[in-house]
Formats: C-alpha cells, structure tokens, sequence
C-alpha cells in the first residue's frame, strides 16, 4: 500500500486498510447515497420519461466510461493523489495541481451541502430551526462529522456500509408497496413545455458524476490493484438500481399530473401517499442519514486528496502528516474550514458552480487518460478496458460532449465564478513554487525535483514523466512511511 510522506523521526501512524465493501459503500457516497436529489429531475424533465431513459441511458455513455478509467488509472496509480497523479503523469504537475485545485474545490462545495440538506430534511419532518440556531447546528453538524473522519477511514467505511443499508431499506418498502398501482403507461409521460434543460441536465450530472474521487482512497486499499476494480463495479450496480427502481416506482404509482411537485425531498410524499405517514417519517429519517454519508465519503476524498498532493511536493507538507488514527488532520481542517465558509450559498447555486468545476477538472483526467494510452501503452496496468487505444479514446466522445453540454447551459455567473477560481489556482500554484524557493515552508521530496517537468517536448522526457510519478506512487510499498523520505535524500 503506497503512501510515503511521513515526517521524518515520527512513527508510522496505525491505519487499517479498507476492504472490497466499505470502499463500495463510500464510492456509492461518493456518487449517489440514494434517490435523494433525483426528484427535480421530474420535474425538469416535464414528466418521468426523460429522468427514465437519462438514468438508462447516462450510466452507460457518463458514469460507465468514468468509473472504468478509475479502475484502470487507480490500479496503476495506487495513490492518493489519484487523478492529479494520473493528469500528473501525462502533462506535468502545473496542470496537475491545476486540476486537483479545481476539483477540491468542487468537491468542498459539494461538502457544504449536507449539512444543509440534513436540516431541510429535518423541517419537512417538523423539526424547523429559527436561523440563529440553524446557523450553530449546521456549524455543529459539521465539526462532528469532522471528528468522525478524523477518527479513521476505516470508521468511516464502516459508517457508510451501515448508512447505505439504512438509507436504502425504505425504497425497498416503498417498491413492494407501489407494484399493486403501478401504470406502466405514466413512464412514457414527457410535457415538452414544462422541459428546464438547465436544470434536467445539471440534476443528472450532478447525480452520476464524482466516480474518479475514490480514487483519492486508493492508497488506503487494502491490494488496491485487485480491491479497487471490484468495488468501483459493484458500486456501478448499486447506484443504478438505487436511482432507477424508487424513480420506476414513484412515477408509476402516482398519476402523470404530478409530474411539477417532484422537487427535491418529494419523495418523502411519496412515501406519504403510497404507504401513509409511517413510510414518509422513515423516508425522511434515511434522507437525513443519507447526507451524513455523502459529507463523510466527500470528506474523506477531498482530504486524502490534499494528502496525495503534499506526498508528491505540491503542496506543503504539513498537509500529509497523520493523526495517530492515520488520517490527514490538517487537510482534513481545511476542508472542513472550506465547507462552512461556502455553506451559506443556496442549493442551486452550488449545484451549478460544483458542476462546472467538476466538468473542467474531467476533460483534464479524460485527456490523460487518452495520452497515457498512445504515449505509454506499456505502463503496468493491473486491470485495462478490454479495448485498444482507438476505441478508449472513442468511449471517452459521449461524456466529454455531456460535459459540454452541461457548461454551454451555465449561466453568466458561473462562468465568472469559475474563471475566479480557476484564476486563483493559478495564484496558488506560483505562490506554492515561490515557497518552495525560500526554504519558509516545509516540502516533501518523494522523488528528486528536478525530475518532473512541466509540458514536454519529447517522447523520451514524457515516459521518464510517467516513471517518476510512478516511482513517487510505488516506493512506499516497500519503504516504511518514516523512512521514505530519509532514503530518498540520501540517494541524492
């Protein structure tokens, strides 16, 4: 299991690796946590149809070609750098760390969300909070759902198998309860005039999207060469059928008309009027859990990430030193710090900028992955798409033109916004090589610096690229993490 990074002279911190069903549950909350979220995509959709054949449709041509690069790169990057490894190893850190800024912090707005969303779903149950109080619960929410990451991934793995089968188990009550009403002719209802493609297209991208972030985890996987395809598969599985047979079963049930009160939390009413109050109590109960694994599985990959980057002398290297429990503490603070300073931005708002920010960090690891297969086809990949170079550059056509689609719809603001955040990870990455300059700022060295190299020229310099970021990813495998750094310094 790789991870260097240690600080000289400490003792290697206790972790326990994660097994095949904990990362599937943390890669379903990574994606999904359940249909929570799917229901505006009724209502934008104009009807059941279109959200119907998008989650029929989009796993296939989105989330299927996603989660198969983060099997493949994963496994041959074993990480927690993960994709700014991967953008690493074929355009060289600037664009690297370009690409792990812009998906941090897509990631931490994403994060600011649940939080929130636990409280909604806690009002729409009865439980309402004036702003001053809501205000100190969604801070409290927050600080203890920190302490739980920072108590150990494993914990939180184990977490999220418990909050999955408990998230889940309503909707099975709800479908054995709607076969009896079901009308198969209300899922082919579709009112051309009520269509939003702005929102139908942002609620499905949002819903299918953030498979490549467990690889962020990687480094923490238990033989993440083998462990790693495996659940990214099983979690394809689930997150279809978690989406795919509640929607099939609210939109069956209930008549076509009622196709404009599917907005998110609706099918708490559902639940409501196909098995009376006890189901919608317990359909709000599983919504609020549900929330509390999504910040947790967000947190965990957001604050890994940050560690993989410090490990590969990025960033500074306070952010890859370890509690005694073996998590970041310091990354995980700034996410966390991240979270409650963009909490007070509205639902959609969030969902539009994360979505943006998402999609430029995408076209980045898609082009990566592309380049890796043309320009080193030999690199050591434990598990490879059954397809030649050709066809993986033509599975990746459908989800970039998605993607396109998706920031072709952004609204003005977005567009600033984005540019903003783009410009100052700009900032951030000269400000961070200017550190390295002064000796003011503690950095790692996991591989000799003059060894990575920006955008390259020569095919030879590009293979040495790709070797130097593996050799960075695969000497902690036989190095103890306290001593990596020590060998590397005097190999130099």
């Amino acid at each position: 299991m790789t991870g260097g990074g240690g600080i000289e002279g400490e003792s290697p911190p206790r972790r326990k690796p994660l097994t095949v069903l904990p990362l599937i549950a943390l890669i379903f909350y990574d994606v999904s946590g359940g249909p929570f979220g799917i229901e505006d995509s009724v209502r934008a959709g104009g009807g059941a149809l279109l959200p119907i054949l998008g989650f029929l449709i989009l796993p296939v041509l989105w989330s299927l070609p996603e989660a198969l690069i983060t099997a493949e790169l994963a496994s041959a990057f074993p990480t927690n750098a993960g994709y700014v490894a991967w953008v690493s190893a074929a355009f060289g850190p600037t664009a690297a760390f370009l690409v792990g800024f812009s998906k941090w912090a897509s990631g931490t707005l994403d994060n600011a969300l649940y939080p929130v969303l636990f409280l909604d779903y806690l009002r729409s149950g009865g439980l309402a909070l004036p702003s001053p109080l809501r205000s100190l619960a969604v801070l409290a929410l927050t600080a203890g759902l920190t302490y739980l990451n920072y108590r150990g991934l494993h914990l939180v793995g184990l977490s999220a198998l418990f909050l999955t089968a408990f998230s889940l188990s309503p909707f099975v009550a709800l479908t054995v309860l709607a076969v009896p009403n079901i009308r198969p002719s209300r899922w082919l209802a579709v009112n051309p005039k009520a269509i939003d493609p702005r929102g139908f297209f942002n609620s499905m991208f949002w819903n299918l999207n953030y498979w490549d972030k467990a690889s962020t985890l990687a480094g923490e996987v238990d033989e993440p060469r083998k462990t790693f395809p495996k659940a990214v598969f099983g979690a394809v599985g689930l997150v279809v059928g978690a989406y795919l047979i509640p929607l099939l079963a609210g939109t069956g049930a209930l008549p076509s008309e009622t196709a404009a009160e599917w907005t998110d939390g609706f099918f708490s009413q559902v639940g409501q009027r196909i098995g009376g109050p006890w189901l919608r109590v317990w359909i709000q109960a599983a919504a609020a859990m549900s929330n509390m694994g999504l910040f947790e599985a967000e947190m965990s990959s957001d604050s890994f990430q940050l560690l993989g980057m410090a490990e590969m002398g990025m960033i500074p290297a306070i952010f890859a030193r370890r509690s005694r429990h073996g998590t970041p503490t310091f990354s995980i603070l700034c996410s966390a710090a991240g979270v409650l300073v963009l909490s007070f931005m509205s639902f959609q708002e969030i969902i539009e900028f994360l979505n943006f920010l998402y999609g430029l960090g995408m076209l980045a690891v898609f082009a990566a992955f592309v380049k890796l297969r043309f320009k080193d086809p030999d690199l050591p990949r434990p598990y490879r798409i059954p397809l030649g170079s050709k066809g993986a550059t033509a599975m990746c056509v459908p989800p970039v033109l998605l993607i396109a689609t998706v920031m072709c719809l952004a609204s003005a603001r977005t567009f600033v916004v984005s540019g903003a955040v783009a410009a100052t990870g700009v900032a951030m990455y000269f400000g961070v090589e200017h550190l390295k300059g002064t000796g003011w700022v503690e950095f790692l060295k996991p591989v000799p610096a003059d060894s990575f190299h920006g955008s390259l020229s020569s095919a030879g310099d590009e293979d040495a690229d790709v070797e130097d970021v593996r050799a960075v990813l695969l000497a902690a495998d036989n190095v103890p993490a306290g001593e990596l750094e020590v060998s590397i310094s005097k190999a130099e």
